[in-house]
């Protein structure tokens, strides 16, 4: 696994032994960056379930402004793979559980327009991060949330404040779900008229 483009381009990222932790494959990776296209540059990122922080940390290469990684079990390696890729001052690792820190972050005010979700699927882990996402104003109010879930994991929670406006399939594993906040959908909807 490694740093597809930006300033640590190239830079391999430790990961972890075990079967716990499923880095995002670098093709799901790619297009998923490919989407998001130069919407990452000055944006405030949010990882939840960062694994390796593959997700973050490409972020931040590709010129986001800081990103918090969240991972208990791994936050030791999103460190370690911060400083190799040279990305350590503009990241903040928090090694708790992602629903203390999602309650921790929206507690003291934050929001990020970007948030990425990546838990481990069949878990139901990221229906409930969906859930607690879409009850809190972590989302900023242009921001864009993408989960990334089995593809055969459809069921999408009951969402007051968030709406999806893209969901792409790879192969018979992963799908991404690209969510934006529906006051924003609706102002940009007003504007067209």
């Amino acid at each position: 696994m490694r740093i597809i483009t930006g300033s640590a381009r190239g830079a391999r990222l430790k990961t972890p032994k075990g079967q716990d932790t499923r880095p995002t494959a670098d093709r799901v990776k790619e297009s998923l960056f490919n989407i998001l296209g130069r919407m990452v540059e000055d944006r405030r990122v949010l990882d939840i379930f960062a694994g390796t922080g593959s997700l973050g940390l490409e972020a931040l290469s590709r010129g986001a402004e800081r990103a918090v990684l969240v991972d208990k079990s791994t936050a030791a390696l999103i460190s370690e793979n911060a400083r190799h890729t040279r990305l350590s001052d503009r990241a903040e690792v928090m090694g708790c559980d992602v629903y203390s820190a999602l309650s921790r972050l929206a507690g003291a005010g934050r929001d990020f327009s970007l948030i990425f979700c990546d838990p481990p699927y069949h878990r139901g882990l990221w229906e409930r991060a969906l859930a607690a996402l879409d009850a809190s104003a972590l989302l900023a109010y242009e921001g864009i949330l993408v989960v990334e879930h089995g593809a055969d994991e459809n069921e999408y929670p009951e969402l007051k404040n968030l709406q999806l406006v893209l969901s792409k399939t790879y192969g018979h594993t992963t799908q991404l779900s690209f969510f934006q906040r529906k006051d924003y959908l609706a102002a940009c909807e007003e504007a067209e008229k």
